[in-house]
């Protein structure tokens, strides 16, 4: 006897491997891009403190938001930082829902003060904390601007 195809047996079997493959891959997916997400904001945080604090020896005092770094800053009320986001406003570092670091200059004294919220909402806020520990300070730039 001749067969042309599979049987249901088999079909139902080949599903549920497939399943529990599924089951198993879903999980480990989702985590991968939680980690993604944490990499890439604690890098941000540290690209934006480098960037101002360049920013700053170069030419001697802050300008708009936008001017010093090119980091995805948000504004309080979550929209992003532009070309006329003043250096006085508080920016935000966001995972896309919730305020994870907040950035405050201090233009008399040339500092930028990093800092997490009291309440951090969610796993990937509370990682990123302690991820850019070293940065959650005040930092005092130096410098009265690079003459060429």
């Amino acid at each position: 006897m001749k067969r042309a195809g599979f049987t249901m047996i088999e079909l139902i079997f080949v599903i549920v491997i497939l399943g529990i493959l599924a089951a198993v891959a879903i999980p480990k997916l989702s985590a991968t891009r939680d980690d993604a997400n944490i990499a890439k904001m604690a890098t941000n945080a540290a690209t934006a403190v480098s960037d101002i604090g360049a920013y700053y020896t170069s030419q001697g005092s802050f300008a708009n938001w936008s001017s010093m770094t090119n980091v995805p800053l948000e504004t309080s009320a979550g929209t992003p930082i532009t070309s006329t986001t003043a250096a006085s406003t508080r920016v935000l570092l966001t995972d896309g829902t919730n305020n994870c670091l907040t950035f405050d200059l201090n233009s008399t004294g040339g500092s930028l003060t990093v800092a997490a919220p009291g309440t951090l909402i969610g796993n990937i806020c509370t990682t990123v904390k302690s991820k850019v520990a070293n940065l959650l300070k005040t930092h005092t730039f130096g410098g009265t601007g690079v003459s060429y």
